[in-house]
């Protein structure tokens, strides 16, 4: 049974759409940033990394919502955002100054980690195009109304930007809802962000507004408990290593904190090495409670940085193509499973080996 009604693809042109950063990951492969010589390079950001997987492993319609500054490595960033299938003509142009004073595309250096050597990223994001996007510089109501788009995903790392990107969130959510779009949010909590703006007070001022207007709302760890606010006896910020019990706990207060919520779902990861983790996940919803996609245990990975967005992806897909809940999580684990096994942030899964993989296929060889 279906968690929630969407919007009839026939009226909308994208099936979803997202708000965010797109950044140029910059990747030594496998030496460290500090000691490569020459960088492969991928586009990435929280919440594209969502939208470029429902876009290319999913097969559905998509399209992009962000800011580049007019220049060569915009259009670098633009070319990648193509070629991943993500429509780039809501992309907003901010005029270069020739040195990125007034602003800036954004960079993130990313080395993978292996073994006790956790992955290592450094950004390089200040004062960037997306940034400093205001909410009248889009037309939502044309976007979401005129166009039509079922589904919108954005999250905390890019309300986190700025206070003009708060305001911007804010202002695509309201208008999402008005016009029948779904709406997830990934809190993703990153304390580096939120620090000059205010820090984790006002991190939790910003989200709970936002998460007012979601339906399905995503969580990672600290995310309820930093973002939100919330406190439950016996659940402090590691989440990861709580029981089953304690995530159950958190969400049902999360729930009755926020009616508007259809869908809470969230990973759960150990790590035992940067190249080995245990990794599962579960969801809530109002007519299920709590369900648990299969664990995989001592899941060995390649670049872990996109799995959760990954994760988020194939939960989406599952809801938007109108699966139950537990199928809809299981194609969450499994497309973040796969993507964790090859470089880059975004995913290079199939659909096929999604649902093989969900459905409890292993990893032998396919002739």
């Amino acid at each position: 049974m279906a968690v929630l009604e969407t919007r009839a693809a026939g009226d909308c042109r994208y099936a979803a759409v997202a708000l965010g950063e797109v950044m140029l990951r910059l990747d030594p492969g496998e030496l460290r940033i500090r000691t490569a010589r020459q960088f492969s390079v991928w586009e990435g950001g929280g919440e594209y990394n969502v939208i470029r997987g429902l876009s290319r492993v999913f097969g559905l319609p998509t399209a992009v919502v962000t800011a580049l500054v007019d220049d060569e490595v915009g259009h670098l960033i633009e070319s990648l955002i193509q070629a991943g299938g993500v429509d780039a003509s809501w992309v907003h142009w901010a005029e270069s100054d020739g040195v990125g004073r007034s602003a800036r595309n954004g960079l993130n250096f990313t080395e993978r980690g292996y073994g006790v050597r956790g992955a290592k990223g450094v950004s390089d994001r200040g004062h960037t195009a997306i940034s400093q996007l205001a909410p009248d510089q889009v037309d939502f109501d044309r976007l979401f109304g005129e166009l039509g788009v079922r589904w919108l995903h954005t999250g905390g790392i890019y309300a986190a930007l700025s206070e003009t990107s708060a305001a911007t969130c804010l202002a695509a959510v309201k208008a999402a809802q008005a016009h029948g779009t779904r709406v997830s949010y990934d809190l993703n909590y990153r304390p580096s962000l939120w620090q000059a703006i205010g820090g984790k007070p006002k991190a939790q001022q910003v989200n709970r507004e936002l998460v007012g207007y979601v339906d399905v709302l995503i969580g990672n760890e600290e995310d309820f408990t930093a973002a939100l606010g919330f406190e439950v006896e016996g659940v402090d910020e590691h989440l990861s290593e709580l029981p089953l019990d304690g995530y159950a706990r958190m969400i049902e207060q999360v729930a009755a904190a926020y009616p508007n919520l259809s869908v809470i779902a969230t990973t759960l990861r150990t790590v035992g090495s940067a190249s080995v983790n245990d990794w599962g996940a579960v969801a809530w919803s109002r007519q299920t409670g709590l369900v648990q996609a299969a664990q995989r245990d001592g899941l060995e990975i390649l670049d872990r940085v996109g799995g959760g967005d990954s994760f988020a992806s194939g939960l989406v897909y599952g809801l938007l193509t109108g699966e139950d809940l537990p199928t809809a999580l299981d194609y969450g684990a499994a497309h973040g499973a796969l993507a964790m096994t090859t470089p880059g942030d975004t995913s290079m899964a199939t659909l096929a080996e999604v649902r093989k993989l969900a459905a409890g296929g292993s990893a032998r060889v396919d002739r």
